[in-house]
């Protein structure tokens, strides 16, 4: 009955979980004030105070139990997995799995394609978010605006990415295009209009993104030289992988400003966009950051609400313009926002697979960490190296973890 009707087989589990997690409190509070510690006889006060100390430890024995056996003990035995090899009966290799991962060309595809969307995507999501915080409190539909753009939140990211197929989608010539990029392409033929938009416009865009990522880079890299700054030896890894990542980020995008120019664009013709190399790592971003834009939009729009009137009436007084108002007096007050989304984003970038996975199966140079470490374990079945990609994911975000926990404690000191 419950397997032929998912929505009834839906209520009962909302039924059952919910009567289960009343039961376990209601029942656990009663023997632990009737059987174990009784509030009567001659020790009923000492018993009280007892009952009351592990009280709240029955409240939380679940979470602890569920963080244990879903988090801690799968965090073990995938390591444990990784010194382990499969053909060889489970028997311990060291670290045989990870020089084989190592030495494999599509581990450093997707360790490649990872530094690229975390450059890009957490940068542009909490740039847009911030911009249509600020804009959106100006307007009097802003509250619309607001639902509209966070809208896509709702969306899986299985569902964005099938509609983002579409938007991609290529035709065969005698077929009408139903692709919207392709539509649009279509329309350049060459001339004025075809150099502005496929030529000037990008180039643009190209530089405005290598000024944002050099300053991103600088404000890592100075904190090792400059006077004042923390010198946190945990600190100097995570601000050389940034700025190394930044320098090579640079680089690729100057490759690809002069590339826009000395080569020749296929006008006239419907492009297959998801099989361009490196652009269409660009194209899985765009879903991503999509999504995520409607959530840096919320936090930030927050943090702005809370900036105190006064400074921003002091800042008007003093003749500052609204970019000095923005810039100077508003950003700085809500950098610890600002971090805490940027990061809240890059642990999900870090963690991407389903737009990968929906969309190009990591096919045409865009595999990511997470869809490797798939590709490893359920369809090579390959534990060892597959366990040994999810510990470098896990190594990868712990520096990030480490760092919101840093900065939360700097804040409250």
């Amino acid at each position: 009955m419950f397997a032929d009707n998912p929505a009834l087989l839906g209520l009962a589990t909302i039924v059952i979980g919910v009567g289960a997690c009343l039961g376990y409190f209601f029942f656990s509070n009663v023997v632990l004030d009737k059987v174990i510690f009784p509030a009567s006889g001659p020790n009923a006060g000492r018993n009280i105070n007892r009952a009351n100390m592990v009280r709240p430890w029955l409240f939380l024995f679940p979470a602890l139990f569920a963080l244990l056996l879903y988090l801690a003990y799968p965090v073990f035995e995938t390591l444990r997995l990784s010194l382990t090899d499969r053909d060889q009966g489970g028997a311990f290799v060291g670290l045989a799995n990870y020089q084989q991962m190592m030495a494999e060309p599509k581990f450093w595809e997707a360790v490649r394609n990872n530094m690229l969307w975390l450059i890009v995507v957490p940068a542009i999501s909490t740039a847009f978010g911030l911009l249509v915080a600020q804009l959106t409190d100006r307007i009097r539909w802003g509250n619309l605006a607001k639902s509209l753009i966070f809208m896509p939140m709702a969306i899986s990211f299985v569902g964005a990415s099938v509609i983002f197929k579409l938007i991609y989608d290529t035709r065969p010539e005698d077929q009408n295009q139903i692709g919207i990029l392709n539509a649009v392409w279509l329309k350049f033929d060459g001339g004025i209009g075809s150099v502005l938009m496929l030529q000037v416009l990008p180039s643009m865009l190209l530089i405005g993104f290598i000024v944002i990522v050099a300053s991103v880079a600088w404000s890592f890299a100075r904190g090792i030289i400059a006077k004042g700054e923390d010198k946190s030896v945990w600190l100097l890894p995570l601000r050389l992988l940034v700025a190394g990542g930044a320098l090579w980020l640079i680089w690729v995008s100057v490759s690809s400003l002069i590339g826009l120019w000395i080569g020749e664009l296929p006008y006239g013709e419907a492009q297959t966009w998801l099989t361009i190399p490196l652009w269409n790592n660009f194209f899985l971003m765009v879903v991503l950051i999509w999504i995520q834009t409607g959530f840096a939009m919320v936090i930030l729009s927050a943090a702005l609400r809370g900036i105190p009137e006064e400074t921003v009436e002091a800042a008007i007084i003093d003749g500052a313009n609204p970019f000095q108002i923005f810039f100077k007096i508003k950003v700085p007050q809500i950098m610890g926002t600002i971090v805490v989304v940027w990061t809240t984003i890059t642990l999900t970038v870090l963690k991407v697979f389903d737009i990968v996975f929906a969309m190009t199966n990591g096919q045409w140079e865009t595999q990511v960490l997470a869809n490797y470490m798939y590709d490893k374990l359920f369809r090579a079945n390959d534990w060892g190296v597959g366990s040994a990609s999810a510990i470098i994911i896990m190594l990868l975000v712990t520096p990030i973890l480490v760092w919101n926990v840093y900065n939360a404690r700097k804040e409250m000191r």
